[in-house]
Parts: structure tokens; sequence; C-alpha cells
């Protein structure tokens, strides 16, 4: 454990931050999960295909993710949304 004040304060900074993002990875991954499964099945709407954009951007927003790491998940839901609306 540190000694110096400031540090403790960011040791408690880093456990809020931590916390945050594990929080924001975790529903990042569900929502993608649940599009993925209904664009598998056929049954994805643009509401579920636009609410997982939407966290993913959030996401890369927020620094959680970087931002190339979220347009190519982003360009990889697209792509399968629009062949399995084909």
């Amino acid at each position: 454990m540190p000694n110096i004040k400031s540090q403790k304060d960011r040791v408690e900074q880093t456990k809020k931050e931590n916390a945050s993002n594990k929080a924001i990875k975790s529903n990042l991954k569900t929502v993608t999960k649940k599009a993925a499964i209904a664009i598998a099945d056929g049954s994805a709407d643009a509401q579920t295909v636009a609410t997982a954009v939407s966290t993913i951007d959030k996401a890369a927003q927020k620094g959680v993710i970087s931002k190339n790491s979220a347009r190519r998940k982003v360009s990889k839901m697209m792509k399968k949304a629009n062949a399995a609306q084909a």
C-alpha cells in the first residue's frame, strides 16, 4: 500500500475506473452477442444492430476499446447483417 496521500487517491481512482471499464466491456460483449445471434437466426431488426453499434461507439468514445477496434467490430457486424438481409 502506498504511503503518500496522492498515491492512495490514485489507487482508489484506479479501482473505480477499472470497475467502470469492466461494466462497459461486459455490457458491450452482451449486446454484441445478442446482435450476432439475432443476425445468425435471421431475426435481426434494425434496432438490435443499431443498439450494438451505438454501444460499441460509446465504448470507443470513453476509451474502453480503441477506435480502430470499434470500427473493425462495427464493420464486421454490418457485413454479416447486410449479408443476412440480402
